[in-house]
C-alpha cells in the first residue's frame, strides 16, 4: 500500500515537517553532521557503506576536475571506472597495511562481512565485499566528522586507483 508522501519506505512528509521546524541556523549543519550520530558502531555496516559510497564518488568526481573540465561524458566514465568495486578493492588492499589503523581495519572487516545482495556483474564476490568494507570505513569517518582522516584515506585510495588505471 502506498501512502501519500511515502517513497520506498521513507516518509517524506515527516522529513518536510522537520525541515520546516528547523531554525535557519540549524538547517545548515557542518559537513558530516547531518546524521544524529552518537555511536556510529550502532549503524549497520551497509548504512555506513551507503554513505561512504556517496562520499567517495563525489570525492573522485572533484579530483577528476583537475584533468578535465569540459567533457562530462569523459568525467562520468572515468569516475565510474575509478569507483568500481574492482578498483576500490584493489586500492584498499594496497593501502591497508601502510595507511590504516587496527580500528579502521576492524570497521572494514565489519563492512566486508555484512550480509548484502549479490555483487555487481563487474566484480567478483571478494572484490564486492572488500569494496563494501572500504566504503563502510569512509561512511564511518564521514558520520563521525573525522574529515581530515577521511580526506587522507580518500586521497591514498585515489592515488592507488590512478596508478592502477595508468598501468592499463
Amino acid at each position: 500500500m502506498n501512502h501519500k508522501g511515502v517513497v520506498r519506505g521513507i516518509d517524506f512528509a515527516s522529513v518536510a515537517a522537520g525541515l520546516n521546524d528547523a531554525d535557519n541556523g540549524e538547517a545548515l549543519l557542518p559537513l558530516g553532521q547531518y546524521a544524529n550520530v552518537d555511536n556510529p558502531a550502532e549503524y549497520s555496516p551497509l548504512i555506513l557503506a551507503y554513505v561512504g559510497d556517496a562520499w567517495f564518488t563525489l570525492f573522485v568526481r572533484c579530483r577528476l576536475l583537475t584533468w578535465e573540465q569540459s567533457k562530462v561524458r569523459n568525467l562520468h566514465r572515468a569516475c565510474a571506472e575509478a569507483v568500481s568495486a574492482v578498483r576500490q578493492a584493489a586500492a584498499y588492499r594496497q593501502i591497508a597495511d601502510t595507511e590504516l589503523t587496527a580500528e579502521e581495519k576492524e570497521i572494514v572487516r565489519r563492512g566486508r562481512n555484512a550480509k548484502s545482495h549479490a555483487p555487481v556483474k563487474s566484480a567478483n564476490v571478494v572484490e564486492y565485499h572488500t569494496a563494501t568494507g572500504f566504503e563502510a570505513l569512509l561512511g564511518h569517518l564521514y558520520l563521525t566528522g573525522n574529515l581530515l582522516r577521511l580526506q587522507e584515506i580518500g586521497e591514498a585510495a585515489f592515488v592507488a586507483i590512478v596508478n592502477q588505471l595508468s598501468e592499463r
